[in-house]
């Protein structure tokens, strides 16, 4: 129906079954539509083989600006094949690849497909085993156009986040930044404290559940007291004290643009407490 209907924008199959076979007929009409925008396909079971499919169709599709592969176990062939696509294709702008497996090889193909592309706005690439490498990659992509990027539950570690830290020190278009779960502690705190003090784009960081103690929280602390532009900043399941409160306290008294600092769930006693009122 879709190599000749004209008015469909937007098709919703997620969680059904439609494997790899189905992920191949899509792509032959993707080929030819020339009005679907939205695609969502998420739990489908596509995998790898589905996604190299659906990367060809993406070579020629000219009107699809969001498409959702989260849960289909595409793995790391399967993300190589979407980012050559990603290297010819125009118009998509928002990719969603939650837990696929992706692995760092399949990170540092779409890291080499953002290096060209200049359409995407949006990659969501969260609990897929990336990795220190995979981030390393990602972090070396000089893109233009991305603004959201979501590596939640990665394994980043601590090189994870100080590579990162260094690509945020010059780039001018990521707005949000999800880096929840990803255990790089103090060290890539600091890292990317020292990036906030210098960046001037970044308004949403999400830092949840990364074992930051006070030596993060006081780095991210300074750096709020210079930076201008963050309006959020989540720090939820951390192991910040009494310490780091009072320095983030410190640093509210000299910002004047962060709105929302979640602090849920740290080591924060009545002394920090007295400091954040």
């Amino acid at each position: 129906a879709l190599k000749n209907n004209s008015t469909l924008t937007n098709l919703q199959l997620g969680i059904n079954s439609i494997r790899n076979n189905g992920a191949q007929l899509l792509s032959e009409a993707l080929q030819t539509n020339s009005t679907l925008t939205t695609l969502e396909l998420q739990s489908n079971k596509i995998g790898n083989s589905g996604a190299q499919a659906l990367s060809e169709g993406l070579k020629i599709n000219s009107a699809l600006t969001t498409l959702g592969l989260g849960w289909n176990k595409i793995g790391k062939k399967g993300a190589q094949a979407l980012g050559e696509a990603f290297k010819t294709n125009s118009t998509l702008a928002t990719l969603e690849l939650a837990a696929n497996s992706i692995g760092g090889n399949g990170a540092q193909a779409l890291g080499e497909a953002l290096k060209t592309n200049s359409t995407l706005v949006t990659l969501y690439l969260a609990d897929n085993s990336i990795g220190e490498n995979g981030a390393q990659a990602l972090a070396e992509a000089t893109n233009s156009t991305l603004a959201t990027l979501n590596l939640a539950s990665n394994s980043i570690g601590d090189n994870g986040g100080q590579a990162l830290g260094e690509a945020l020190k010059t780039n001018s278009t990521l707005a949000t930044l999800d880096l929840w779960g990803n255990s790089f502690g103090d060290s890539g705190a600091q890292a990317l404290s020292e990036a906030l003090k210098n960046n001037s784009t970044l308004t949403t960081l999400d830092l949840q559940n990364n074992s930051i103690r006070d030596t993060g929280a006081q780095a991210l602390g300074e750096a709020l007291k210079t930076n201008s532009t963050l309006t959020t900043l989540n720090l939820t399941g951390n192991s910040i004290g009494d310490n780091g409160a009072q320095a983030l306290s410190e640093a509210l008294k000299m910002n004047s643009t962060l709105t929302t600092l979640n602090l849920w769930h740290n080591s924060i006693g009545d002394s920090g407490a007295q400091a954040l009122s």
